[in-house]
């Protein structure tokens, strides 16, 4: 089945051509590398999986209750609007909202998988180079798993979202090599990694907590790169660089922050122009919601402020957006736990597997005796 066949509007069918500026750099240095970046390279190839292999595709999903999560996580639980739903548009409601979500992870990551070719030829470094080619192949295969989590499991998908889109096209239209790391490995990642934490840990269900905690496991190490890259080069900027690149990044986490509220869905599900607009109130006022996007900057704001990004101006626009406080977050303890949870994940499924293994085993030996 097609991709087209699943979108629930209409998308592109020809390819979205943005047209890239900046140089293809070569570097004749073979040698020479930093340590920290030579050791996250082993790790990202070391670190490599298979989403055939590794994720249980057999487990089933319910397209009207993905995470298995409950309904007072959705903007208009228990308004007006909510209460005149009988049960067939509250089930579109909830199978909307997650296509809408999952289609935006999925358009993310194609997205992240181009930047990181991007990285790979517009940087100058070597070891940046070798580290964003394991990257580049991190991000296709999870291109690769949230299609196959659309198309099998949800079975309906939506066009990348404007914002999304428009953050995109600012990354990767801009010649300076630095902005892809900006723009992808600290906003859109960080806000992605911040969202797949989010529902990682509520979500109920086996499968949709073993994608979400594979893909944070490489995410991890992604947002690490772009720290480690950046930190090392905006130390030798001018006021005037920094100052771009500050503008860029407060305009960038407004447009993830409005990409957020999912109109799209409630165009599509049939609801009055006047029910829209009642929705989409719902939606700015929806303290979950409201929580949500709060921490979703919990990995962007801290990173900014790591990488040398922290002028007053950025910080009052932080203040304004209500997620200030999050620059206290340690990214450290953030990662090694994403690491954690996803080997943990892994070791309990495999254990379980193998008790499987072994009492088939002794139930054939049991019946060889009874024989």
């Amino acid at each position: 089945m097609s991709t087209h066949d699943l979108y629930t509007i209409p998308a592109e069918l020809s390819t979205w051509n943005v047209e890239m500026a900046g140089s293809s750099r070569f570097t004749w240095e073979y040698d020479d590398g930093r340590d920290r970046m030579l050791a996250l390279y082993q790790k990202g190839k070391d670190k490599q999986w298979d989403t055939a292999k590794r994720i249980d595709w057999d487990l089933e999903v319910d397209p009207y209750n993905v995470l298995g999560i409950p309904d007072q996580t959705i903007a208009i639980y228990g308004t007006p609007l909510w209460e005149r739903m009988d049960a067939k548009q509250r089930n579109d409601v909830r199978l909307h909202g997650a296509a809408w979500q999952f289609s935006q992870f999925l358009h993310g990551e194609q997205g992240a998988m181009i930047c990181s070719a991007r990285i790979v030829e517009s940087v100058p470094d070597l070891d940046s180079k070798f580290y964003a080619a394991t990257q580049t192949m991190d991000e296709a295969r999870h291109a690769e798993t949230y299609a196959r989590f659309l198309q099998e499991k949800v079975g309906l998908a939506y066009p990348i979202n404007e914002h999304l889109k428009s953050l995109l096209d600012s990354t990767l239209t801009d010649s300076r090599w630095d902005m892809p790391y900006l723009g992808m490995q600290v906003l859109i990642e960080g806000l992605a990694l911040a969202a797949f934490g989010v529902m990682r840990d509520i979500t109920t269900k086996p499968l949709p907590k073993q994608i979400l905690a594979y893909v944070m496991q490489d995410e991890a190490r992604h947002v690490a790169f772009g720290r480690m890259a950046l930190r090392d080069y905006y130390k030798n900027l001018t006021e005037t660089e920094l100052r771009e690149r500050e503008d860029f990044v407060i305009e960038g986490c407004y447009l993830m922050r409005d990409r957020l509220r999912g109109q799209e869905t409630w165009e599509t599900i049939g609801l009055s122009k006047p029910e829209r607009q009642e929705a989409m109130e719902a939606v700015d006022k929806s303290d979950y919601l409201r929580l949500f996007r709060s921490l979703l900057f919990s990995r962007i704001v801290p990173c900014v402020k790591d990488i040398g990004l922290w002028s007053p101006r950025l910080q009052q626009a932080y203040a304004e957006m209500g997620v200030l406080d999050m620059a206290g977050q340690s990214l450290d303890t953030l990662m090694r736990q994403d690491e954690e949870i996803a080997d943990k994940l892994d070791e309990l499924r495999f254990a379980e597997e193998e008790a499987e293994r072994h009492a088939e085993v002794a139930e054939t030996v049991e019946l060889g005796r009874e024989s």
